[in-house]
């Protein structure tokens, strides 16, 4: 095949066309995720962890991609700084009292940067502001929790399982109370005796009030305690007295108020006329 036939001429125009467009399209990409070709202002934080957050992770504001992860460098052994490029329409909303955390796109997803929302009498944040931070909760704290909680849950699944097996065996007083008819029996035995008891209690209460010995006993307790009563009864009669003499010196006063006031009238009715 000639090489300088116009078919591989052609050929070799398409692909170098196809390639060249491709790359403009893959800088373009890159330059929108990396904010080069939009203007954009600067904000820093600083973490103990950045728990995996990378150069070029997105950053998120009110749960809208807002800008990108600049740098990320270590500042001492307890400190990371990080760097934020910010779209500049934005700035406006993001204040001086925002915080910046670290979460997830998803159950699994890559990390991210969260700013959270200010307060609106906050001033707005200028370029080259730090701003605070919350520090990550680490996945690895979180799974070593859940599992204490997955062996407890263990632990305690089991001793059910033991105390179930027990009382359907009949071992132990819960058991045997459940499963043993004569020791059921027992229980209900001796309610019954309990209630006999009280009942006899009253008898026995009431054969003493009507013994001799203790006659005077119980009748100078009922006359204390009708003693009570009559005093409360009389008390509360008393002021009853005194509320309904309140009412009458309340209306007495209430007539001469009005009869005073018809004097006055008629005099000034009589100069009237005068």
């Amino acid at each position: 095949m000639d090489p300088h036939s116009p078919k591989i001429k052609v050929r070799l125009g398409l692909f170098i066309a196809g390639g060249l467009a491709l790359f403009v399209i893959a800088i373009f990409l890159i330059g929108k995720q990396k904010n080069l070709f939009n203007p954009v202002f600067k904000l820093t934080t600083t973490f103990y962890s950045v728990s995996g957050l990378q150069v070029g992770s997105n950053i998120r504001f009110s749960g809208i991609d807002v800008g990108t992860v600049d740098n990320i460098k270590i500042i001492n052994d307890s400190t990371v700084q990080v760097d934020m490029l910010i779209k500049k329409n934005v700035q406006q909303f993001i204040k001086t009292d925002c915080e910046a955390g670290i979460g997830s796109a998803g159950i699994i997803g890559d990390r991210i940067l969260i700013i959270t929302q200010g307060s609106i009498d906050a001033p707005v944040a200028k370029d080259g502001q730090h701003i605070a931070s919350k520090e990550p909760v680490e996945t690895d704290a979180i799974m070593a929790s859940l599992k204490v909680t997955a062996d407890n849950a263990a632990i305690i699944s089991d001793q059910l399982a033991e105390i179930i097996t027990k009382v359907n065996s009949g071992t132990g007083t819960l058991g045997r109370l459940i499963q043993d008819s004569i020791m059921a029996e027992n229980v209900n035995q001796t309610i019954v005796n309990l209630k006999k008891s009280s009942k006899g209690l009253d008898e026995n209460m009431n054969a003493a009030k009507d013994n001799f010995l203790l006659r005077g006993y119980f009748k100078k307790k009922e006359k204390a305690a009708q003693k009570v009563k009559d005093d409360a009864i009389e008390k509360k009669a008393d002021e009853q007295k005194v509320i309904q003499k309140e009412e009458k010196a309340a209306q007495k006063a209430k007539v001469n108020a009005d009869k005073k006031k018809e004097e006055e009238q008629k005099v000034n009715d009589k100069g009237e006329k005068q």
